[in-house]
């Protein structure tokens, strides 16, 4: 393995969530992690979890990172950083930002992109190959703020597009969690280096059954920037709430032997 620090041992996970999320968006999967021995941190990211602590910086990728960051330094010790969704994102700048802190970078369904290029660079990019391919996400179901610098998601489309395959119940709470995000914390690309973020391992966790960040585009990034290791869910885009267990057990083995 590349990376310059010896990640044998390494126990600390670091959740970063999507858009619109908070950090209990992991809170039906952490008892699995913990129970497998690994010492979970969940963060809320600036103006999404608001958190006297997240309220403190912008919502911007620099925002998101300098906390990440933050909550690494205080490990002591160098910790997986997993992204779901657009958290990729931000899990990809902090490996940037701190590559000897970051033992490997897990994304779930998420964001996996090379520098430079956005989401929405990449969704033209895969029609621009092929225009016949159809692709809604979540953007019909989102409200939009009067000058537009924020968004919400409606409930029916939560559930329709993020939460179709979770427990009913459970996907009814999720739904009436999310809060509005900022679109300075969403419209987002990397600045990577190959010295940097490109030494730090990563793992890919793929749903096939995604209606937001779709297989297709899942499949696109690997391609754009191929990970160490992956493996694939039938599940739609939050396995954390839809399938916890069978996430586990997909996930654990396949990360721990990047870091053996």
């Amino acid at each position: 393995m590349s990376h310059s620090t010896s990640s044998a041992g390494v126990r600390d996970i670091v959740l970063i969530h999507g858009a619109w999320q908070g950090s209990w968006a992991f809170e039906a999967w952490r008892p699995l992690l913990e129970t497998a021995g690994w010492r979970v941190h969940c963060v809320d990211l600036p103006g999404n979890g608001h958190t006297p602590a997240s309220a403190q910086r912008p919502a911007t990728l620099a925002g998101y990172t300098d906390h990440v960051c933050e909550v690494l330094a205080a490990l002591h010790r160098p910790a997986v950083v997993l992204g779901h969704s657009g958290g990729g994102i931000v899990a990809s700048q902090v490996a940037e930002a701190l590559p000897d802190q970051v033992a490997a970078l897990v994304y779930l369904a998420g964001m996996m992109l090379p520098g430079g290029m956005a989401y929405s660079d990449l969704i033209a990019q895969a029609r621009a190959d092929d225009p016949d391919w159809v692709y809604r996400g979540i953007a019909p179901h989102l409200r939009w703020s009067a000058d537009g610098a924020h968004s919400e998601v409606d409930r029916d489309g939560a559930l329709e597009t993020f939460l179709h395959d979770c427990p009913p119940d459970a996907a009814r709470a999720a739904a009436a969690l999310l809060t509005p995000q900022a679109e300075s914390g969403r419209a987002m690309a990397n600045e990577l280096s190959a010295q940097r973020f490109g030494r730090v391992p990563r793992v890919y966790v793929g749903c096939r059954n995604d209606r937001s960040v779709p297989w297709a585009l899942q499949q696109r990034m690997q391609r754009l920037l191929p990970p160490q290791a992956s493996v694939a869910l039938d599940c739609g885009h939050v396995p954390q709430l839809a399938c916890p267990g069978a996430l586990t057990q997909a996930l654990l083995p396949a990360l721990e032997a990047l870091l053996a």
